[in-house]
């Protein structure tokens, strides 16, 4: 196979489970929100299944664990609004104190810049979230583009982020890739057409990522620059 810099003008990334180890600040941060409600502390286990939607949906998630009301009917409740504030307090607080990037991230990114490819992040990380995150890891600079959880209506599986990508810098979906760790990564992926390629050290709602058949399974990042 020909060299990355040839196949591809464009990658795209998800963030947490992708680029980014963050779930155990996290979790410390739900267990924060859950102990000052009143609630039980969930498990790694539990946010590690959660991940994947923002964190909106992790917190409802918990809630519900804790309270055996729905995560639906945790969301619509009036008490969420001042629950999720609870839990943006805190996260703000955590962020960056126990994530780490995945082996050979920072190197493959740098090496990717220099070979003049465009690079940019996808998340349903909300953005008053993905900045700080970004911001104690030096890694904004990198990308071209960051797509939130929150930057339109509507976020992953939904296209629009990657779409919004690659008509913004200019790039055909033929010519980009998108890198992800979940089957919400790969339903991305297959709705705006790009190629994916998937890590299976991530998340995914606690199932291996491979069942949402990838294009590509690869074992961290750095493949990107012997494809």
């Amino acid at each position: 196979m020909q060299n990355c810099e040839l196949n591809f003008d464009l990658v795209m990334f998800d963030l947490d489970g992708t680029l980014i180890h963050t779930s155990p600040e996290i979790a410390d941060a739900i267990n924060d929100a859950l102990r000052e409600l009143g609630l039980p502390d969930i498990t790694q286990q539990q946010v590690n299944g959660w991940i994947g939607r923002g964190t909106r949906d992790l917190l409802s998630q918990a809630i519900a664990y804790g309270t055996g009301v729905p995560a639906e009917a945790v969301r619509s409740a009036e008490a969420f609004v001042a629950q999720v504030a609870v839990f943006d307090q805190h996260y703000h607080q955590r962020c960056g104190t126990r994530s780490e990037l995945f082996p050979q991230v920072r190197e493959t990114l740098v090496a990717l810049r220099e070979r003049g490819i465009k690079l940019a992040i996808v998340t349903n990380k909300e953005a008053r979230f993905t900045k700080p995150v970004l911001d104690f890891h030096q890694m904004h600079a990198l990308f071209d583009e960051v797509i939130s959880g929150d930057t339109f209506p509507v976020k992953k599986p939904d296209p629009v982020g990657l779409l919004h990508c690659m008509t913004r810098l200019g790039v055909a979906a033929e010519r980009a890739l998108f890198v992800g760790d979940s089957s919400i990564d790969v339903a991305t992926a297959r709705n705006a057409g790009v190629p994916v390629w998937a890590l299976p050290y991530g998340y995914n709602l606690g199932k291996p990522v491979a069942d949402s058949h990838p294009d590509r399974m690869i074992d961290d990042i750095s493949i990107l620059l012997k494809s």
